[in-house]
């Protein structure tokens, strides 16, 4: 297992991290098998979704915000309770095919950390395991 560091600059934000998971499983030599990357935070998550086109990003961060607004009469009371509750939505891992020593993503397709209590500096685990 490895841990990765990112850093964010807003208080919802998505992160592409697709080249550092990529250079972890370059570095394992693993040809084929699975790669989970797992977020240890609970108010951040991780995603797949498309990478080419920027506004995906801010899109789903505004429908997000709709659906799940800041300030609701949350009871917790740290006052981030929203960032909690899209957390738990999008959720902490997402589990990658591994083929040829690269990850199995679509044409367009992204690994991006979702951000929901930034800017931060947070953590990012990546375990990459050879198939049986």
């Amino acid at each position: 297992m490895e841990t990765l560091s990112v850093k964010t600059h807003r208080r919802d934000e998505l992160v592409d991290i697709t080249g550092q998971v990529q250079a972890v499983v370059k570095k394992s030599n693993i040809k084929t098998g699975i790669c989970i990357v797992y977020c240890p935070h609970t108010t951040g998550a991780i995603t797949i979704n498309e990478n080419a086109d920027p506004s995906v990003k801010s899109d789903i961060i505004m429908e997000l915000d709709k659906r799940i607004p800041w300030n609701d009469g949350y009871s917790h009371g740290e006052g981030n309770s929203a960032a909690h509750v899209k957390s738990s939505l999008v959720g902490a891992s997402e589990t990658i095919l591994i083929k040829g020593g690269s990850l199995v993503l679509g044409t367009w397709q992204g690994i991006m950390f979702a951000e929901f209590d930034g800017p931060r500096t947070r953590k990012v685990h990546v375990h990459v395991q050879r198939a049986e």
